[in-house]
Protein backbone atom coordinates (compact mmCIF):
# COMPACT_ATOMS: atom_id res chain seq x y z
CA UNK A 1 0.00 0.00 0.00
CA UNK A 2 1.67 3.26 -1.10
CA UNK A 3 1.63 5.75 1.76
CA UNK A 4 3.46 9.03 1.30
CA UNK A 5 4.41 10.43 4.69
CA UNK A 6 4.52 14.19 5.14
CA UNK A 7 8.24 13.85 5.83
CA UNK A 8 8.71 12.16 2.42
CA UNK A 9 6.90 14.77 0.33
CA UNK A 10 9.07 16.62 -2.16
CA UNK A 11 9.06 20.43 -2.09
CA UNK A 12 9.51 22.60 -5.20
CA UNK A 13 9.60 26.39 -5.34
CA UNK A 14 8.78 28.46 -8.43
CA UNK A 15 7.45 31.97 -9.07
CA UNK A 16 7.46 32.73 -5.34
CA UNK A 17 5.19 29.81 -4.40
CA UNK A 18 5.92 26.45 -2.82
CA UNK A 19 4.53 23.16 -4.10
CA UNK A 20 4.68 20.12 -1.83
CA UNK A 21 4.26 17.02 -3.97
CA UNK A 22 2.60 13.88 -2.59
CA UNK A 23 1.00 11.74 -5.31
CA UNK A 24 2.98 11.37 -8.56
CA UNK A 25 4.16 8.50 -10.76
CA UNK A 26 7.41 8.59 -8.73
CA UNK A 27 5.46 7.83 -5.54
CA UNK A 28 3.26 5.13 -7.09
CA UNK A 29 0.29 6.98 -8.58
CA UNK A 30 -0.53 5.82 -12.09
CA UNK A 31 -3.18 8.37 -13.18
CA UNK A 32 -3.41 11.26 -10.71
CA UNK A 33 -1.15 13.82 -9.07
CA UNK A 34 -1.84 15.76 -5.89
CA UNK A 35 0.06 18.52 -4.13
CA UNK A 36 -0.26 21.25 -1.53
CA UNK A 37 0.39 24.75 -2.79
CA UNK A 38 1.55 27.54 -0.49
CA UNK A 39 1.13 31.00 -2.00
CA UNK A 40 2.68 33.73 0.17
CA UNK A 41 0.98 37.09 0.70
CA UNK A 42 1.52 39.45 -2.22
CA UNK A 43 2.48 36.69 -4.68
CA UNK A 44 1.16 36.80 -8.25
CA UNK A 45 1.95 33.82 -10.46
CA UNK A 46 2.31 34.39 -14.19
CA UNK A 47 -0.62 33.50 -16.42
CA UNK A 48 -0.34 29.95 -17.71
CA UNK A 49 -2.46 27.68 -19.88
CA UNK A 50 -2.87 24.15 -18.54
CA UNK A 51 -2.93 21.00 -20.66
CA UNK A 52 -5.03 18.95 -18.22
CA UNK A 53 -7.98 19.64 -15.99
CA UNK A 54 -7.01 20.74 -12.47
CA UNK A 55 -9.10 20.87 -9.33
CA UNK A 56 -7.87 23.51 -6.86
CA UNK A 57 -9.37 23.49 -3.36
CA UNK A 58 -8.49 26.43 -1.12
CA UNK A 59 -7.75 25.09 2.36
CA UNK A 60 -6.85 28.39 3.98
CA UNK A 61 -6.71 32.06 3.02
CA UNK A 62 -8.02 33.83 -0.05
CA UNK A 63 -6.93 34.12 -3.65
CA UNK A 64 -7.75 36.30 -6.61
CA UNK A 65 -8.18 33.93 -9.55
CA UNK A 66 -8.32 34.93 -13.20
CA UNK A 67 -9.58 32.09 -15.36
CA UNK A 68 -9.45 33.03 -19.03
CA UNK A 69 -10.94 36.55 -18.87
CA UNK A 70 -12.97 36.26 -15.66
CA UNK A 71 -11.56 37.30 -12.27
CA UNK A 72 -13.05 36.15 -8.98
CA UNK A 73 -12.00 36.11 -5.34
CA UNK A 74 -12.17 32.71 -3.65
CA UNK A 75 -11.93 31.91 0.05
CA UNK A 76 -11.26 28.99 2.38
CA UNK A 77 -13.37 26.00 1.46
CA UNK A 78 -13.98 27.09 -2.15
CA UNK A 79 -13.07 24.79 -5.04
CA UNK A 80 -12.04 25.89 -8.52
CA UNK A 81 -12.34 23.69 -11.61
CA UNK A 82 -9.78 24.61 -14.27
CA UNK A 83 -10.56 22.88 -17.56
CA UNK A 84 -7.81 21.77 -19.92
CA UNK A 85 -6.85 24.63 -22.24
CA UNK A 86 -7.88 27.35 -19.77
CA UNK A 87 -5.51 30.17 -18.88
CA UNK A 88 -5.07 30.67 -15.15
CA UNK A 89 -3.53 33.41 -13.04
CA UNK A 90 -3.33 33.06 -9.25
CA UNK A 91 -2.73 36.03 -6.96
CA UNK A 92 -2.70 36.28 -3.18
CA UNK A 93 -3.84 39.81 -2.27
CA UNK A 94 -4.13 38.98 1.44
CA UNK A 95 -1.63 39.47 4.25
CA UNK A 96 -1.06 35.77 4.96
CA UNK A 97 -0.08 32.65 3.03
CA UNK A 98 -2.89 30.86 1.17
CA UNK A 99 -2.84 27.07 1.19
CA UNK A 100 -4.33 24.96 -1.61
CA UNK A 101 -4.77 21.30 -2.43
CA UNK A 102 -4.57 20.56 -6.16
CA UNK A 103 -5.27 17.39 -8.12
CA UNK A 104 -4.82 16.68 -11.82
CA UNK A 105 -3.99 13.80 -14.12
CA UNK A 106 -0.39 12.86 -14.76
CA UNK A 107 1.31 14.54 -17.70
CA UNK A 108 0.19 18.10 -16.92
CA UNK A 109 2.10 20.86 -18.69
CA UNK A 110 1.66 24.61 -18.46
CA UNK A 111 2.40 27.14 -21.17
CA UNK A 112 3.38 30.68 -20.22
CA UNK A 113 2.33 33.72 -22.26
CA UNK A 114 5.77 33.86 -23.94
CA UNK A 115 5.33 30.30 -25.24
CA UNK A 116 7.59 28.65 -22.66
CA UNK A 117 6.25 25.21 -21.78
CA UNK A 118 6.76 23.98 -18.22
CA UNK A 119 6.48 20.38 -17.08
CA UNK A 120 6.00 20.77 -13.34
CA UNK A 121 7.89 18.04 -11.45
CA UNK A 122 5.18 18.02 -8.75
CA UNK A 123 2.60 16.96 -11.39
CA UNK A 124 4.56 14.34 -13.32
Amino acid sequence: MPVIRASEAVTHEIHGARFVSYATPRTGSKELCAWRGEIPAGTKAPAHTVSREEILHLLDGELLITLDDRTERIGSGDTLIVNAGATLTVENPADRTAVTWVTTSTGLTAELADGTRITPPWAN
